[in-house]
């Protein structure tokens, strides 16, 4: 009756680790405000750092190791031609914590968008960033 009690007990201790969270990476952004608000790089990090492809990608690289920087830049020119580039690295993370920048995957997007509305900016700079997300997201996955 002890030994059921114990296994009992060890199997109700072990439910949480089964359904416990997929890890969270470290994200860092240096991105120009007028192109895109912290709101939006998260909801980019969120929509593709998915808890389907977490684990996947922490077994390669640990949570606890690794990060990601991003940066968007750009604006608008005197001839009104909207310039974004962005970019997105995996990084280590430094034993003291933060990042440093020594790039294991890199990824640059860069487009413009002639007579555009700031609504449209704002839209292309989203979507290069989600491309530069992607683009190191697969290269990670098909490392090692």
């Amino acid at each position: 009756m002890h030994i059921q009690r114990l296994l009992t007990a060890t199997l109700i201790a072990a439910v949480p680790l089964v359904h416990a969270a997929a890890p969270v990476y470290v994200t860092m952004d240096q991105s120009v405000e007028t192109l895109i608000d912290k709101a939006a790089v998260q909801a980019v990090w969120k929509e593709n750092l998915t808890d389907a492809v977490t684990p996947r990608l922490h077994k390669l690289y640990p949570t606890g190791k690794w990060g990601f920087l991003s940066q968007v830049e750009g604006g608008f020119t005197e001839s009104k031609i909207c310039v974004v580039t962005a970019r997105v690295a995996l990084v280590p993370t430094r034993t003291m914590g933060g990042l440093r920048f020594k790039p294991e995957k890199m990824s640059t997007t860069f487009d413009a968008l002639p007579g555009a509305t700031r609504e449209q900016c704002l839209a292309l700079a989203k979507g290069k960033l989600a491309e530069s997300v992607k683009s190191v997201i697969g290269a990670m996955a098909e490392a090692k």
